[in-house]
């Protein structure tokens, strides 16, 4: 145990918190996926039910290197990269937009050769935005209202990324528009320019929804949540819920499984209620608020604005995200298609909450290093006191 804890001391630096977290989150994503991917192995690969188990175990394991080797690297550096990731970001969001692998109606995937594993390029494109707003916001603190300057370029990349986006994804557009105000609002951006941002978001989500390929599903999803039917998948999620009581019914026990579409990716939360009970679903809740409660930490204690602006714009998509999957479940909102961050599985979606997460704990790290440097000047300070 002792050489366990030297090695966590030497290695994974940054906020021991943030990383208690994302393991128990882990180790729940890989229980929960395998217990509900059951049919889905009799279905797609002759019952070997060990197939997605050892696929998403390797993404989770995946994530959790990438995320290693991230917080490895000084977070100042990203935003010297930033404006490249946000103009890659733009050329494959339209090539995918025209060209990507169509799958629910919806041309949200491109698909790496070699390795023929499908790539979501709105996930580069989120984490792109939010390091490059983070990085413009801070850089413009000193003419904040200068709106020529200051505002209209972050609110043009805001208005693009978010825009094309939403032409095959507009869940997922109106989360990071959200973020982005959240941001905004935080450094300091005044009211009167964020309610600009709001017209813009408006325009953008008129094109959506007139010229984008999820527009009709997006309003059919919406009238069917306030109309009297509920729809299939709904149902089972509830169903699962209702069966799940205050501890659930065990680990691999589940039996809405079977039957709830999604069970592995946008309703697993139905699926640890049913498994693990209420008390299960309230530890995930409470794991997902414990990392906004360090997020804000480190934001309030970053040393630069660009570091508290990026963990901040980061948390709020992570957290934002976990809400909508479980509010979706719950039945408190119209069904999204919103994956749970860090437990559902998924692709390269996984790999890129781990870079996410790895981008937070470097700025922790840098906090804590700081913390340890003034420290150490205080006892210094103290000892020549005494002499």
């Amino acid at each position: 145990m002792r050489k366990v804890k030297e090695w966590a001391y030497k290695n994974l630096k940054g906020d021991s918190i943030i990383w208690l977290i994302i393991l128990l989150l882990s180790i729940f994503s890989v229980l929960v996926v395998y217990s509900a991917t059951g049919s889905l192995a009799y279905k797609y690969v002759g019952g070997n039910t060990e197939y997605y188990l050892l696929k998403h175990g390797a993404l989770v394991f995946l994530s959790l290197f990438a995320m290693w080797v991230v917080h490895k690297i000084d977070y100042r550096y990203y935003t010297k990269i930033s404006k490249l990731l946000l103009w890659v970001s733009v050329f494959l969001l339209v090539i995918t937009w025209f060209f990507g692998a169509n799958i629910n109606e919806a041309s949200r995937w491109l698909t790496i050769p070699i390795i023929n594993q499908a790539f979501q390029t709105s996930d580069l494109a989120k984490l792109a935005l939010i390091v490059t707003l983070a990085s413009m916001l801070s850089k413009r603190q000193q003419n904040i209202q200068d709106f020529q300057r200051a505002i209209i370029p972050m609110l043009f990349w805001i208005g693009l990324i978010c825009g094309l986006i939403a032409m095959t994804n507009i869940s997922s557009a109106v989360m990071l528009f959200g973020t982005c105000m959240v941001v905004l609002f935080i450094g300091r951006v005044p009211l009167k320019f964020i309610g600009i941002l709001l017209i813009i978001g408006g325009f953008a989500g008129t094109i959506a929804f007139k010229f984008g390929q999820r527009g009709g599903t997006a309003i059919s999803r919406v009238e069917t949540f306030f109309g009297d039917d509920i729809p299939y998948q709904a149902q089972q999620g509830y169903a699962a819920i209702a069966t799940g009581g205050l501890f659930g019914k065990g680990p691999g026990q589940s039996d809405q499984r079977n039957f709830l579409p999604s069970a592995y990716s946008d309703f697993i939360y139905a699926i640890i209620i049913e498994e693990y009970g209420l008390v299960g679903g309230i530890i995930v809740i409470f794991l997902y608020l414990g990392l906004l409660y360090r997020g804000m930490k480190a934001t309030t204690h970053s040393e630069t604005a660009y570091g508290g602006l990026l963990v901040s714009g980061l948390v709020f998509y992570i957290i934002f995200q976990a809400m909508i999957n479980i509010g979706v479940t719950l039945g408190l909102g119209p069904i999204t298609g919103v994956t749970l961050p860090l437990v559902s599985m998924g692709g390269t979606s996984q790999l890129f909450f781990g870079i996410a997460i790895g981008m937070i704990l470097s700025v922790t790290q840098s906090e804590f290093s700081s913390f340890s440097r003034g420290a150490k000047g205080n006892q210094l300070k103290n000892i020549e006191s005494i002499k």
